[in-house]
């Protein structure tokens, strides 16, 4: 897979493109970048199976690699940089999820449902997602995971020309 491979679900990123926030009426969900507050995401076992017929993608989930980045580090630098953020209870890429922009909040997220290795009673509830507008800098990257040896060694390559470079590990018990 080359790097910027689009694997995601068009119907699904151009309604993203359409779905504002009760916290910023004025920014679309597909403006922001988005992370997932676990790995073994809904989506990641949907790639993993190589087979939905919405998906041009039928690499797999061993090529791709999990960003991990620290919550409250991005929210500080949102902060310092104008950036806005949000957390939602359940998948952005719906039109049934509440959002809040105040950390207090945090409890409304079902965690249960977000670390559940069996999700299909929960499966909304897993795609908590955490949004940030616009960009998020490369240097609040604090970690990879990678399916494997093989793209480890490729990560590791790529990084070894950069000036930050996130400590990466492979993390089999990431994907399925």
């Amino acid at each position: 897979m080359e790097m910027g491979t689009n694997i995601g679900m068009e119907k699904i990123k151009q309604r993203r493109l359409q779905i504002t926030f009760s916290s910023y009426r004025d920014m679309h969900v597909g403006d922001c970048v988005p992370f997932y507050f676990c790995p073994r995401s809904v989506m990641l076992y949907i790639l993993s199976q190589k087979n939905h017929p919405e998906i041009d993608y039928k690499g797999g989930q061993e090529p791709i690699i999990h960003l991990v980045a620290n919550f409250k580090r991005v929210i500080d630098w949102a902060g310092k940089n104008s950036k806005r953020w949000v957390f939602t209870d359940s998948n952005a890429g719906s039109h049934h999820f509440n959002d809040y922009n105040d950390t207090k909040y945090l409890s409304m997220i079902d965690w249960k449902a977000v670390h559940a290795k069996y999700w299909i009673d929960c499966r909304e509830k897993k795609q908590a997602e955490f949004l940030i507008e616009d960009k998020l800098p490369w240097k609040l990257i604090e970690s990879i995971g990678v399916y494997s040896k093989q793209y480890y060694n490729e990560v590791i390559s790529l990084l070894s020309s950069q000036s930050h470079q996130p400590i990466t590990r492979i993390k089999t018990d990431w994907y399925y």
